[in-house]
């Protein structure tokens, strides 16, 4: 059966569902329902075989688990004599048989049925008299792999989805990351090193935590299968929301991926893979979300573990913990001296430049910059995402730059790049076309200064020029008859007093002498100031729309009052006409 037949078959499951569900409940039956059938026709072959080895083993005393698994030959097992078609043959029972025979699938396969809530679908479809009916439809279908290959059945299965996000919104928004973005993000992640990643036989692994759906790691997957289909990415992943946990634990087990990698819970607050550390990751963090729910677990690991810890370089404010996602993916890296890593974030615009010298955002940036981390920052379109319409940016990490890279920072302004959609989605209402893709990944990849119709499209900086210090200027403190008060203890005795309230900083460019810059930009002001260096403090930011501003000299003024005259020509006419 072609794929795309066999997604419409699956979707005229929606037929009997209208009325008794919303459009945006449809998932909730159709997506478990999907990953039973196909489950069901895996095992068909090996059931029998199965059943009996079950009943050898414990017979014997042993646990069954690991004799059961190699005898299905999958990464997961039923010890029910029942299937989908047997269920067929008991209409008056088919509720209690269906719970009876999920049951009997090996622990991890009952997780994801848990997480999606079947049973919660199970006693809504029997209460509405659509149980027997809807499960009859797929036990119809033929999902044996000799008829629908893992590739096929993993593009069925991202199509439902796709199909399910669109209709809910809010689901589309929270979870769900637009496919051209990942495919940007993974050639990205992936052009400096598709010369080691098509030979024979390689692999790699790839990790995402906020995994949502499982499309970051599927669309990864897929490219790594076109660059050499002998190459075999395992992938990772953590997800916090049950029922987008369960559609990617589904994914991948159709996909034949071992799903006990993709776990479930907050990624901050409890890393489900610690201690793990990959090739390469990608993630879309949530935008802009406060942290303080867990903030007392994160302050724990930062305050006691340090850099041995996740959270080290600092920690963003509570209003937004999308750099805590930065440092967590730091964490997951591979150590450079065993091949190193690469990862790309998408992240909104206020990690770039938020929080002034010495703060948390600040000092994760000098982190990052001063450890020569971050290959590139690129600057998307507004209007990307399915539940917001602000500007976002892909940071490509990695610590194994190419040497012509090294010390250097390329930002690439791709907001130009985009074509309308031809129906919005939420917020979404542009995307990239493949052209546009290939363009932003040959800007990157040819790493070197571009410009598009005279304006700069990508520019390339040395690492410190990001790098400031802030400097306090005091001046002195005076009496009522304008002398210089002086301190009489400690440090300052003898020493002009600070006055606070003439208390002023200055950001000074790290390549640049403090001294030199106080002397021209301070002095010739205020003679009688002076730098407080011990409070000094290093800061990081990168004005990225700051680099990509082109000068827009203003009109002449003659032609501006020759265009105010013609106005007020017509209006004095218009008057004249209404008083005549």
């Amino acid at each position: 059966m072609a794929t795309s037949n066999l997604s419409s078959f699956i979707w005229s499951v929606a037929d009997l569902l209208r009325g008794d569900y919303k459009q945006s409940e449809y998932g909730k039956v159709i997506l478990p329902f999907t990953v039973l059938r196909r489950l069901d026709c895996v095992l068909e072959s090996t059931k029998a075989a199965v059943l009996a080895e079950k009943t050898t083993r414990e017979a014997a005393g042993l646990n069954p688990e690991p004799f059961l698994l190699r005898k299905a030959g999958q990464l997961f097992y039923n010890t029910s004599p029942l299937d989908l078609k047997k269920l067929m043959g008991d209409q008056d029972h088919i509720g209690e048989n269906l719970r009876a025979y999920l049951q009997a699938f090996s622990p991890a396969v009952r997780d994801i049925f848990e997480s999606f809530e079947f049973h919660v679908q199970i006693d809504k479809l029997a209460k509405s008299g659509l149980l027997y009916m809807v499960t009859e439809k797929f036990a119809n279908i033929d999902l044996h792999p000799d008829v629908v290959s893992n590739n096929e059945m993993g593009a069925v299965f991202e199509e439902l989805i796709r199909k399910f996000a669109e209709l809910s919104n809010e689901t589309a928004g929270e979870h769900f990351t637009p496919r051209e973005v990942i495919r940007l993000m993974v050639n990205l992640l992936f052009i400096e090193d598709d010369a080691a990643l098509t030979k024979p036989g390689v692999v790699r692994s790839l990790y995402d935590p906020t995994a949502g759906t499982g499309g970051m790691l599927s669309v990864a997957g897929e490219h790594l299968a076109s660059l050499n289909p002998d190459a075999r990415l395992v992938m990772y992943g953590q997800e916090l929301n049950p029922e987008s946990y369960a559609i990617c634990k589904a994914d991948m087990l159709i996909k034949g991926q071992d799903i006990a990698n993709i776990i479930f819970g907050n990624t901050l607050s409890n890393d489900g893979l610690n201690g793990k550390v990959f090739d390469y990751s990608l993630s879309n963090p949530p935008f802009g979300v406060e942290w303080k729910k867990i903030e007392a677990l994160i302050r724990k690991e930062f305050e006691t573990q340090g850099f041995d810890g996740r959270f080290g370089p600092g920690l963003p404010r509570v209003s937004d913990g999308s750099l805590l996602f930065l440092l967590h993916l730091i964490s997951k890296m591979r150590p450079s001296r065993d091949g190193g890593s690469r990862f790309g974030i998408v992240l909104n615009g206020s990690p770039l430049f938020t929080g002034g010298a010495g703060s948390g955002e600040s000092e994760i940036r000098r982190y990052v910059l001063e450890n020569d981390l971050v290959e590139a920052i690129i600057g998307l379109p507004t209007d990307m995402f399915y539940n917001t319409g602000i500007s976002t940016y892909v940071w490509i990490v990695s610590n194994r730059k190419p040497a012509t890279r090294k010390g250097k920072l390329q930002l690439i302004d791709a907001s130009s790049f985009w074509q309308k959609m031809r129906k919005s989605l939420g917020s979404k209402r542009k995307e990239l076309s493949p052209t546009h893709i290939d363009d932003i990944t040959r800007l990157f990849g040819n790493f070197e200064e571009s410009t598009q119709g005279g304006v700069p499209i990508s520019r390339i900086f040395k690492n410190e020029a990001f790098g400031y210090r802030t400097i306090t200027v005091e001046r002195p403190e005076r009496d009522a008859g304008g002398k210089v008060v002086l301190g009489l203890k400690g440090k300052g005795k003898g020493k002009p007093m600070p006055d606070s309230s003439l208390r002023d900083t200055e950001n000074v460019p790290l390549g640049e002498d403090v001294e030199a810059y106080f002397k021209r930009e301070v002095l010739p002001h205020a003679p009688d100031a002076w730098i407080d260096h011990d409070k000094t403090k290093v800061g990081y930011e990168i004005p990225f729309n700051r680099h990509f501003y082109v000068f827009k000299p203003p009109r002449p003024l003659a032609e501006i009052d020759a265009e105010l005259k013609g106005v007020t020509d017509r209006i004095l006419t218009m008057i004249g006409g209404l008083t005549a």
